[in-house]
């Protein structure tokens, strides 16, 4: 019987290449590692909310697992773009907990309700300190130490493949390219990468969502219709050609009684793509520069103020989505549709940020909320897994 092919895949530049593809003086990709080899149960590419709970998951449930995350910490979108909100864990219409397991874990534990809880004062809660959930996922990785491996500052940058089967992910760090080969791989990138580098089938939107760059300004004195005022101030920022686009803006003073943490950013564009991701983040800075200017300069309350920071990272709505064994459909949410391998719940609305000025919301159309519906196990395995 044949030995099965292996295959090596590099990601550059937005591309994917063979390497049978490339000339022959260069170094093939096994031959330039040179960081340390890793052999493992579980890899869990990606260190965001799904990444950090798969992690927890796998290593108490006693499997050997590695967990890479680019930046140098978990959270993802609590973290890594600055969103403080547990949306989706509660149902809208009692607040009852829906989602539990390590979801509501990670909420008790940043202080914010008992750990068995099943209803919370709002149906999406928020945290009151990022750094400090920083810490918490910290805390709780290295409880799990044992079976658990982080590496932080490391990106998945190619596959190597055999057969059918990923036999390894080739990580780049300070050690250069690492090799961590591992008996299940868990694609939490957020944008389907090590999927799509394996060659399971994936789709994308003709439209994509567009992504938002979170930040927050201080020394902000609360005045009246401030939210009205600042809507205003953006609309002639935009006549003037300042600023290309935005929504709402969603303005909280949630983390001090001076401070406003800022929602409004709208940039289309495809972060999966290097070039365009790059692209999002510069407009998403100089957007959101263009909004603090306006309301320093126009707004009642911000006279005094100063921007404080933006996300490390813009956030992004949607990209690559693999193509399951099942693919869950809007009409089986909005139907609350039962599923024998449910696995998780669902409970937030279809969220549907469009590519054009939205003034005061974020939704260009009415918001479409199901009852808890359930997730099953077979819309998170690719397709083509199916015949393994």
């Amino acid at each position: 019987m044949p030995t099965p092919t292996r295959r090596t895949f590099l990601k550059t530049a937005g591309l994917i290449a063979s390497a049978a593809a490339i000339p022959r003086q260069a170094p093939a990709a096994e031959t330039r590692v040179t960081g340390p080899s890793i052999e493992t149960d579980v890899l869990v590419c990606g260190g965001g909310c799904a990444g950090l709970a798969a992690a927890l998951s796998a290593a108490r449930n006693g499997a050997r697992t590695v967990l890479i995350e680019r930046a140098g910490f978990a959270g993802g979108i609590i973290t890594a773009v600055g969103l403080p909100y547990f949306d989706g864990i509660a149902d809208i219409k009692d607040n009852r907990v829906v989602v539990r397991g390590i979801g509501i874990e990670l909420f008790a534990k940043s202080g914010m309700c008992e750990p068995n809880a099943t209803h919370l004062e709002k149906h999406n809660p928020t945290i009151h300190n990022i750094e400090a959930f920083k810490l918490l996922a910290d805390r709780l990785m290295t409880a799990e130490k044992e079976k658990l491996r982080v590496l932080y500052h490391s990106s998945a940058c190619g596959v190597e493949m055999d057969g059918g089967r990923i036999a390894a992910v080739l990580v780049a760090n300070k050690a250069g390219l690492t090799r961590i080969q591992a008996k299940q791989v868990i694609d939490c990138t957020g944008d389907a990468d090590i999927a799509a580098w394996a060659g399971a089938p994936t789709e994308k939107s003709p439209e994509l969502q567009p992504l938002t760059l979170h930040f927050r300004i201080g020394n902000v004195k609360k005045q009246p219709e401030q939210a009205k005022n600042c809507r205003a101030a953006l609309e002639k920022a935009h006549e003037r050609g300042e600023l290309p686009m935005f929504y709402g803006p969603g303005l909280m003073f949630m983390f001090a009684p001076d401070e406003i943490y800022v929602h409004g950013i709208r940039v289309p564009g495809d972060a999966s793509d290097p070039v365009d991701l790059t692209r999002a983040e510069m407009q998403g800075r100089s957007d959101a520069w263009a909004m603090f200017e306006a309301w320093k300069r126009e707004v009642p309350g911000f006279e005094d103020s100063y921007f404080m920071t933006s996300g490390p990272f813009i956030g992004v709505r949607e990209t690559r989505r693999i193509v399951g064994q099942h693919v869950l459909t809007e009409d089986e949410i909005m139907a609350t549709k039962a599923f024998d391998d449910a696995i998780a719940t669902g409970c937030w609305y279809l969220d549907q940020h469009p590519n054009q000025i939205t003034p005061g919301g974020a939704n260009a159309v009415p918001k479409q909320q199901p009852a808890p519906y359930d997730i099953p196990y077979r819309s998170l395995v690719p397709f083509s897994s199916r015949a393994r």
